[in-house]
């Protein structure tokens, strides 16, 4: 990977009121990866993208893109990204190919290059056949490939997508997907947010994992889980009342890292399956705990999410607005 420095973001913060969404971030991004932030809602995430894109202003702290300032230099800096924002900003009545002439003539691409450009996203995207047809007849999926042809139209490169494929169903995701990724093999950088954990374990060669507007950790998702040691045993109770009584009992027990009691057992993380099974087992026949099912896994990235933040990426607090 390229370790030229696409973005440097040096303690950054946000405030509003006194609620500090973003709280003294520093991390850097490198030329043609994609990175991720990855949180819940009200993390932070979407308010660092937005002042990485000039759209706020920090309340301390700075971001240079592409070796501009976000604030000072923020014209130049809009030269160089793409942004593909988590609300559509489409014309139902407009089609496809409309949707792209308009931002072309805001852009002020001139007539010929902007037909060429148009061409060249319509069959990236795969929509040259329905470039004509009104995007109100466009499916959840294709409304977003278009959100995406808009954000390469003026040929970025970095391209900022936030929560590129939320509310989309499976097969439209993994599309997406695959955009994503030939962007990157384009060698495009690409700066996403996302609270879909497969999502940034699929697709970003590094993430920081975002909570209550502070860096928990950063890295490549198999530095991540490897970083966590471990291996995971997953017990499913068949009476999930005696579960209090089961995590009491193997928390202190040897081999066991950590116990967190889940709606229908226990996720307990182990030095060694081999020393601590036993151990487990023991505990569960001596309390009389049915045990309905065991499986047993390599570290994933939720629990890494749960190790870093102390509860599931599901589970962010209700009271927080959505950063």
């Amino acid at each position: 990977m390229d370790r030229t420095i696409a973005i440097n973001v040096n303690r950054l913060c946000k405030t509003y009121d006194n609620h500090r969404a973003v709280d003294d971030l520093s991390f850097q991004i490198y030329a043609g990866e994609i990175f991720g932030l990855l949180g819940p809602n009200g993390a932070g995430k979407s308010t660092t993208l937005r002042t990485l894109i000039t759209l706020l202003h920090p309340t301390s702290g700075t971001a240079t893109v592409m070796g501009y300032d976000t604030v000072r230099e923020a014209d130049q800096v809009r030269t160089v990204i793409g942004y593909v924002p988590q609300e559509r900003a489409i014309d139902r009545f407009l089609t496809g190919r409309e949707h792209l002439q308009l931002l072309g003539a805001l852009y002020h691409l001139t007539k010929d290059d902007a037909a060429k450009r148009i061409g060249e996203l319509l069959k990236l995207v795969d929509l040259e056949a329905h470039a004509d047809r009104p995007a109100k007849t466009y499916s959840g999926g294709m409304k977003r490939k278009l959100d995406i042809a808009c954000g390469l139209l003026p040929d970025p490169k970095i391209l900022f997508l936030d929560e590129p494929t939320l509310g989309l169903d499976v097969q439209s995701r993994l599309r997406i997907w695959e955009y994503v990724r030939m962007l990157k093999a384009r060698g495009m950088t690409v700066v996403m947010t996302t609270n879909y954990l497969d999502e940034a374990d699929q697709l970003c060669d590094r993430l920081a994992i975002i909570d209550g507007g502070k860096i928990k950790t950063l890295g490549s998702p198999v530095e991540l889980k490897i970083a966590l040691g471990g291996d995971i045993v997953s017990l499913t109770l068949k009476e999930t009342s005696r579960i209090p009584v089961l995590e009491a009992d193997v928390k202190d027990r040897p081999a066991i890292k950590t116990v967190r009691a889940t709606a229908k057992g226990l996720d307990i993380r182990v030095e060694s399956p081999e020393k601590a099974l036993p151990a487990i087992l023991e505990s569960a026949n001596r309390l009389g705990c049915d045990i309905e099912f065991i499986q047993y896994n390599r570290p994933r990235l939720d629990d890494v999410f749960i190790a870093h933040t102390g509860r599931a990426i599901t589970e962010s607090p209700p009271d927080i607005e959505s950063a």
